[in-house]
């Protein structure tokens, strides 16, 4: 390209980085203002304020994401028009609404991921702007009309040139965004509709979890309103995943989106011990929502004997027939437990104030009770707020709590058969696991919160408060002024507080504010109906997991992303069919992503030929690039010293190297690889990590050594074998899995 292009880009880049220094700047200033604004005036004025600091902090936060990469193309029309294209969507000024540069996401951009030579979409020429910080440092341009005598063909190998440089480029331990690589098969995912389910299924390296990530970010951009309200919530399989993956929407100008793991989706839990495989199958079966719903049930008792209850020196029986006839009204209602409580209380009341009042005003000889209405109803108070009466109330139908009923069933596990009962039990002292989190959220659902102790103390607090108002406004209106008292007969101009506000508003001016985002109050919600959610590795939930996410999100927006061959989680469902067909059977929409952009072709076959050694039928992805590097394997008897000294080998400050080995290797190893970052959330970053096989799921580094293969499942390993993009060594001291043989052995 030569040296006046990329001087006349240069410019254009210069010009656009003092636009976005402008609007920066112009941004902080408006954060600031609003912050500093005093809290008086009206509630609206409060509001409005608030959203102007939400809206504001979220222009900046998307500002600075641009900073990096801002501008990455330039599309010129046969018409003659001539758009760049970049991360985020800057105009040239606030009265001109022409771009200086494109949103990604927006409809005009869409030739720069889908034109062909073939299929042009009206475009000339096509250009890849690199950039080094605020420096262009090369061009690559593509000629895609077919009357221009330098066209360069239907394939431009240039735009290959692009995304073999970026899926060569060293890993940094953090995923990056792809908006200047994407592929056509991405760009539709990416773009699809968001209502209803849609399924990304991909092999490694196939990219669906980077197309997830950019499709959410779109559709936060196609339904700004809606989803930033409703919020977006991404799932990951596991701490290290969503380490790996922060950044990527941020880069994107993206801020207002929820990331958790299936361990964080029951608020005040976060749960990441995991159970035996054993236990966590048994556990996330969808049967454990029915066994719940029956010791549930099993809690809403009736007495063997009748319960004496004292009232005021009056003994009452509250016995089998009062209790079967409040259980049966409560029952009816269909309400949850705790919200049929009050029903089943209220029965039982009635049926105590009615014996009370047969004993009271009835007639010996079978007439009408002497009692009035109102003398009933005094009758009926009483007995209500009697506190041996509501202790007995308290036994036969407890207001429970889902922490009280998961902790108090895996306790004394019921309904399931004894060598099952058994893998499940633990002592109440336990800490929760990823597994129980799905349990604690379906005995929320069967319990219901009943909120009524919680509203009558906020009308409580709400009442102090106009109190303590009228306090300030009585003190206010005592030490007024006493100059104008001599003039009755005119109306004085001078106005005190206690005439520009009464005490109900003076104290709302003084409630405190929830400066929280709407993903930190989905959070904190249980019961918040996300806008959109995305699934990352869906193929690993159980059937539990899935009723909770499903519970999460009543309109079925969802995009799924997996790889039925990884499932390697003994409760996983594995079949799209087996995870969807319960909650939204028919209405679903499969898409595969085909082509592996970060596994070279060595290493794939290796991991193809693994799988076909256990299943015939295996298709891998197809590998776009080859690194001319043979995977090798090295038999030894001293595991630690043998990767010590292979992490010596090929370890590069520049590069990121991974060590994926069986749990009862990560202590020795550990003492063998002192710099390398190893635990629950290792440092990614770091020039060496050390992992368990389950936490390199979705993760990709420069180098892998695979530690002892033989002790794997077959679908670990498989994800472990694939996580390089240029790299792979195999230490072990057993034989090597059936499929391995062909590995290049090493001294």
């Amino acid at each position: 390209m030569s040296n006046a292009e990329l001087g006349h880009e240069q410019e254009f880049v210069d010009l656009l980085y003092a636009r976005l220094s402008e609007l920066q700047d112009r941004a902080a200033a408006a954060v600031e203002g609003a912050l500093g604004r005093e809290d008086g005036g009206t509630r609206q004025a409060r509001i409005e304020r608030d959203i102007e600091v939400a809206e504001q902090t979220r222009l900046l936060a998307a500002f600075n994401a641009g900073e990096t990469g801002l501008c990455f193309g330039r599309l010129l029309f046969r018409d003659g028009a001539d758009h760049h294209i970049g991360r985020i969507g800057i105009r040239r000024d606030d009265t001109e609404h022409t771009p200086l540069v494109i949103d990604w996401r927006a409809d005009v951009a869409r030739p720069f991921y889908l034109a062909t030579g073939h299929t042009p979409m009206g475009l000339r020429r096509r250009r890849h702007i690199t950039t080094t910080g605020q420096r262009v440092t090369d061009l690559h341009d593509e000629i895609l009309d077919l009357d221009d005598h330098e066209r360069t063909g239907f394939e431009g190998s240039d735009a290959d040139a692009v995304l073999l440089s970026a899926l060569d480029a060293a890993r940094t331990g953090r995923m990056h965004d792809i908006v200047q690589t994407i592929q056509a098969e991405q760009d539709r995912i990416i773009r699809a509709p968001h209502q209803g389910v849609l399924v990304v299924e991909g092999g490694p390296g196939t990219g669906k979890t980077a197309v997830a990530l950019h499709r959410a970010a779109y559709l936060l951009y196609a339904n700004r309103e809606q989803l930033t309200r409703r919020v977006v919530l991404v799932v990951g399989p596991n701490p290290a995943f969503l380490g790996y993956i922060e950044d990527v929407l941020p880069s994107l100008g993206e801020t207002g989106v929820l990331f958790a793991t299936p361990g964080e989706l029951f608020p005040g839990v976060k749960a990441t011990a995991v159970d035996e495989p054993a236990a966590a199958e048994i556990k996330g079966r969808a049967a454990m929502a029915e066994v719940l719903g029956r010791f549930v049930a099993d809690r809403q008792t009736i007495p063997d004997l009748p319960l004496v209850v004292d009232h005021d020196g009056d003994e009452l029986l509250l016995d089998a027939d009062i209790a079967r006839e409040a259980r049966r009204r409560a029952r009816e209602s269909q309400l949850p437990h705790n919200l049929a409580r009050p029903r089943f209380a209220s029965a039982v009341i009635d049926g105590l104030a009615s014996q009370l009042a047969d004993r009271i005003g009835g007639d010996p000889f079978g007439g009408p009770n002497f009692l009035n209405s109102e003398e009933i109803a005094e009758i009926t108070m009483g007995v209500a707020e009697s506190a041996d009466v509501q202790t007995a109330i308290d036994e036969l139908w407890p207001p429970l709590t889902p922490e009280q009923v998961v902790a108090d069933y895996l306790a004394d596990p019921v309904y399931l058969r004894d060598d099952e009962a058994a893998a499940i039990r633990r002592p109440v002292t336990r800490e929760w696991t990823v597994s129980d989190v799905p349990l604690l959220d379906e005995a929320a659902d069967l319990l219901g919160e009943d909120d009524t102790e919680t509203r009558r103390k906020a009308e409580i607090e709400r009442r102090r408060r106009i109190e303590y108002a009228q306090g300030v406004l009585d003190l206010s209106y005592g030490s007024r002024t006493q100059e104008f008292e001599d003039r009755e007969d005119e109306e004085s101009e001078v106005l005190s507080a206690h005439d520009l506000v009464d005490a109900e508003r003076l104290a709302e001016r003084h409630e405190e504010a929830d400066h929280r985002s709407a993903a930190e109050r989905a959070a904190a919600d249980r019961t918040w109906a996300f806008g959109h959610i995305v699934v990352d590795e869906a193929q690993e939930l159980s059937p539990m997991a899935w009723r909770l996410l499903m519970r999460r999100t009543p309109t079925k927006s969802m995009t799924l992303v997996g790889d039925p061959a990884q499932t390697s989680e003994p409760g996983g469902c594995g079949s799209w069919e087996r995870i969807l067909t319960p909650f939204v059977e028919g209405r679903w929409e499969l898409t595969r992503l085909g082509v592996n952009y970060r596994t070279p072709t060595e290493i794939m076959q290796v991991a193809a030929e693994l799988m076909r050694a256990a299943e015939a039928g295996f298709n891998p992805p197809e590998s776009v690039r080859s690194t001319g590097v043979a995977p090798w394997a090295r038999m030894t008897a001293d595991i630690p010293a043998a990767v010590a000294d292979a992490v010596a080998e090929h370890a590069d400050p520049a590069r990121r190297l991974a060590v994926i080995a069986p749990a009862e290797y990560q202590n020795d190893l550990a003492k063998a690889l002192p710099d390398a970052s190893a635990g629950l959330v290792p440092d990614l970053a770091n020039p060496v990590v050390l992992l368990e096989p389950r936490q390199a799921k979705g993760l990709e580094f420069d180098t892998v050594l695979v530690v002892e293969p033989a002790e794997f499942t077959l679908h670990d390993l498989y994800v472990a074998l694939t996580r390089a993009t240029q790299r792979l060594g195999v230490i072990h001291f057993g034989p090597l899995p059936l499929g391995l043989e062909s590995l290049q052995p090493v001294p």
